[in-house]
């Protein structure tokens, strides 16, 4: 991930991976040949070349001749779906997909009859321009996909519509504010707006969410973790000690420390590390996700774990200037590292 700038490009989603994995191999490609190449003409014309494959239909067409490769079949998404449909609550559809994928891979994924799950259905979206553009009317397609001529006044259940904007959706619809949660994978395309000029609450969909989940739930991740913050609360308090013993101790914590840390960190990814974290710091990617989403997850199947009215609450971390307090108050058994209890005396 990279900060947006004049000439630096944000990857940020899933159709991210595909076209970052392209760039390395053509570079190194390039690279291991000897080719000179001026990179933001390469940038342009696997860009392009990428557009083209989406836009013009070609990947639909090829994921469609394979569906049990390229989209699982959805038993806990359409278990998610049910659910809430049972418990009286309004779904809808927001995609930029075409009808013809859609209908066919909701019918790979959920079954059938998946439509009737969904109050509304909207395909070919533009999405972000659906969220900021007021100029594109919705239009109605029939159950073939193709389009009709008869202007829009309603929304109505069963019924497949093509492009349209948020505000005439909101118009028609009177869906507004805090009591509606809606889900996406692209922070910027899918959350930001809604979220910062709306008031939605939004949902974060972060597949990495489940591996990173599982690492920091292993005996070593959470002993390397604790034993490091141990170190670095010794080195805090006794940096003040000066003399040629103390200080050779010292060095040997910090070199320790260091080596934890990396080690930490390479437990995610030996290059880049969590996508949530570098080392102590949030990434800038985490931080955006704090920012524009009220939840996430790795899967909107995560939701079966809870009560359709279960209430999350935000934790409390801490300030810079409230970490000493919290690290006095340091739960030692909630950790599972019992040779903590080995260092009270330490402290």
């Amino acid at each position: 991930f990279a900060f947006q700038g004049p000439s630096l490009k944000q990857f940020m989603d899933i159709f991210s991976l595909p076209e970052m994995t392209l760039l390395s191999s053509v570079i190194d490609y390039f690279i291991t040949h000897g080719i000179e190449f001026d990179q933001v003409h390469l940038y342009k014309d696997i860009s392009d070349a990428i557009r083209d494959v989406h836009v013009k239909g070609v990947m639909y067409k090829w994921i469609e001749k394979d569906m049990e490769q390229y989209i699982l079949h959805g038993d806990e998404i359409y278990a998610v779906l049910n659910r809430l449909v049972n418990h009286k609550k309004k779904l809808f559809l927001i995609t930029n997909s075409p009808f013809s994928f859609v209908d066919k891979g909701m019918k790979h994924m959920v079954g059938k009859n998946w439509r009737d799950l969904f109050d509304m259905v909207i395909v070919q979206a533009d999405k972000p321009n659906f969220f900021t553009d007021r100029r594109k009317p919705f239009r109605k397609l029939d159950d073939k996909g193709s389009l009709q001529w008869d202007k829009i006044n309603q929304l109505e259940k069963g019924k497949i519509y093509k492009e349209g904007n948020l505000f005439d959706f909101l118009r028609l619809t009177g869906w507004r504010g805090s009591k509606v949660l809606y889900f996406g994978d692209h922070l910027y395309s899918d959350l930001a707006d809604l979220m910062l000029r709306h008031g939605w609450r939004t949902g974060a969909i972060v597949p990495e969410l489940e591996t990173e989940i599982r690492i920091i739930n292993t005996e070593q991740y959470m002993h390397s973790l604790t034993w490091q913050q141990a170190l670095t609360g010794l080195l805090e308090r006794m940096q003040m000690y000066q003399d040629a013993e103390s200080k050779q101790v010292l060095l040997e914590w910090m070199k320790e420390r260091q080596e934890i840390r990396s080690l930490t960190k390479n437990l995610f990814n030996p290059q880049f590390g969590s996508i949530f974290r570098t080392f102590h710091n949030p990434t800038y990617f985490s931080r955006r996700l704090v920012r524009f989403s009220d939840i996430y997850m790795a899967s909107i199947s995560w939701l079966l774990n809870y009560d359709v009215n279960f209430t999350f609450y935000p934790r409390r971390t801490p300030l810079q200037h409230e970490a000493p307090l919290w690290m006095d108050q340091l739960c030692t058994g909630c950790m599972k590292t019992p040779f903590l209890e080995e260092m009270v005396h330490i402290r």
